[in-house]
């Protein structure tokens, strides 16, 4: 399935954060995988105190956008 399907039911930081790790296991295996998920993993670690609710929606439609390139690169 295209992430763009899937990224419409993402809502909240949660759902971000599984919708970018199983797009994570379409990746190849191996380093660019685990370069992926390490990325993902950091990202939520410096955002978690994040509490305004139109910053997070700013940072999880650009968190999409992003996944949608990597996965079409």
């Amino acid at each position: 399935m295209a992430p763009q399907a899937r990224a419409e039911l993402v809502r909240g930081a949660v759902q971000l954060y599984r919708y970018l790790l199983r797009c994570c296991r379409r990746l190849p295996p191996g380093p660019v995988q685990q370069h992926y998920r390490h990325a993902i993993r950091q990202s939520f670690k410096v955002h978690a105190d994040e509490d305004d609710p139109e910053r997070i929606q700013q940072i999880i439609k650009r968190a999409i956008e992003d996944a949608d390139w990597v996965m079409n690169k």
